[in-house]
């Protein structure tokens, strides 16, 4: 626990309204200021929260850089589309899989234990990535790595969710989500300066290099943060009954449905997210005939909705509901989504467009974490939230590429507006069917 006098007063008023008033009362009392809940964290909570934070920020750049450096790789090493792709596919897959190992060490052996294997094995690689010589060898750096990265994500938001109260859940976890746009916006900048001012030979290596800096930094920050204390009771307990967490225990009676409705509505926000993030520039170019560096300029606007759309949706979970906040960005989506790909706009309009865009259809994620955190029990919630993300995020990959199958024959627009229209479908079940939590304490 942090010292007492790292605690600001005002959390010691949120103690104090749990108390009198019980949770769900308390937690509907809007905050003094906007950013009340960041000041009421002690010292070490806001290390914890920016230590989870550039793990988000990690993750999302990871995702996202490979993009930028596949017409330099099929370049030095002479490789087919396919086989670069392949690359990536791999590190997604391995993403997955690494993703609902992590959430299984957080559970037997702490969050923040899981996020330091995580992040070791992200540099480790990473880095190892940039002295590969064959295409083989890079296959199975970006594979490890992938193992690596896909745990980032849902380590942090369960290690945020058991260390902030209930009133401020939504809002801490939401913010920290936005992280992923910063991610985007790093993986830009990089490998945009690494292309344009180093030697082909050299630039996607340094890029790969590059990784290990940050790795580094959140190893170092890391050995400040400690497991939330809901946590610490929680394993006390199984080892005190000798009944510590199984593999298969989130698909017991009591929880296999809370683990199947949270892995639908990951797949949609996913599936539709992603393969709008992924397509937006081939669409833009084949069939809005924008030259590549404007469609760059369109990605980056994009990903500034985005971010907006991440701490709108952290303020919205807390004031609304978790519920309200799902049905009000899927909406959002529906209605901007066909709008920007079916309406004729002129180029400025459609750059404009890409705000409430970006907004809404990735904003959507931004509630995702609070709402599986609250969900799952402390027992399984790691391993129940990375098992939803980890899942999601494998049908999304396949989602992304049937937008590709279906563009063959009905272009890129309306297939990219088949498969987000399926996404937001599931992601509309799964809401209606899954419990409110706003203002539930965490079992």
């Amino acid at each position: 626990m942090p010292p007492a006098a790292d605690v600001d007063p005002s959390r010691a008023d949120l103690a104090a309204d749990l108390a009198a008033d019980g949770p769900a009362r308390a937690s509907m009392r809007a905050p003094a200021a906007p950013f009340a809940w960041f000041r009421a964290l002690s010292r070490v909570e806001k290390i914890t929260f920016w230590s989870c934070y550039g793990g988000v920020a990690l993750d999302a750049m990871d995702l996202r850089i490979f993009s930028f450096l596949m017409p330099a790789l099929m370049k030095a090493w002479h490789v087919s589309p396919a086989q670069v792709g392949f690359l990536g596919s791999a590190a997604l897959y391995a993403a997955a899989a690494g993703g609902w190992i992590t959430g299984l060490l957080g559970d037997w052996f702490g969050r923040v234990k899981a996020m330091q294997f995580t992040i070791v094995i992200y540099s480790l690689f990473t880095f190892l990535s940039g002295f590969a010589t064959s295409y083989d060898q890079l296959f199975v750096c970006r594979t490890i790595q992938g193992f690596g990265f896909g745990g980032e994500i849902t380590a942090g938001v369960v290690l945020m969710a058991e260390i902030v109260g209930n009133r401020s859940r939504g809002k801490a976890v939401g913010c920290l989500q936005s992280g992923v746009a910063a991610g985007w916006a790093l993986a830009a900048i990089i490998a945009s300066l690494a292309l344009a001012w180093l030697p082909d030979w050299v630039a996607w290596r340094a890029v790969f290099w590059s990784g290990i800096a940050p790795g580094l930094l959140l190893i170092a920050i890391r050995r400040y943060v400690d497991e939330p204390e809901i946590y610490k009771e929680q394993r006390e307990q199984a080892i005190t009954h000798a009944a510590r967490m199984k593999i298969h225990d989130i698909f017991r009676p009591g929880v296999a449905r809370t683990t199947f409705l949270t892995t639908l509505l990951a797949l949609g926000v996913q599936s539709s997210g992603l393969g709008i993030s992924t397509w937006l520039p081939a669409y833009l170019t084949m069939s809005r005939h924008l030259s590549h560096g404007a469609a760059g300029l369109y990605v980056i606007v994009l990903t500034a909705g985005a971010f907006l759309g991440y701490i709108a949706s952290a303020y919205l979970a807390d004031a609304r509901g978790r519920r309200p906040n799902f049905l009000f960005y899927v909406t959002g989506s529906v209605l901007t989504l066909v709008a920007y790909l079916c309406l004729p706009m002129p180029p400025w309009l459609l750059l404009v467009a890409g705000v409430p865009l970006g907004f809404f259809s990735q904003g959507l994620y931004g509630g995702m974490g609070t709402f599986f955190s609250e969900l799952f029990p402390t027992a399984v919630r790691a391993s129940g939230t990375s098992f939803a993300y980890s899942a999601g995020r494998l049908g999304a990959a396949s989602g992304v590429a049937f937008v590709g199958v279906l563009a063959h024959g009905y272009g890129i627009g309306p297939a990219l507006l088949a498969v987000c229209a399926i996404s937001y479908v599931l992601v509309l079940v799964a809401t209606l069917l899954l419990p409110e939590t706003r203002g539930r304490g965490l079992r």
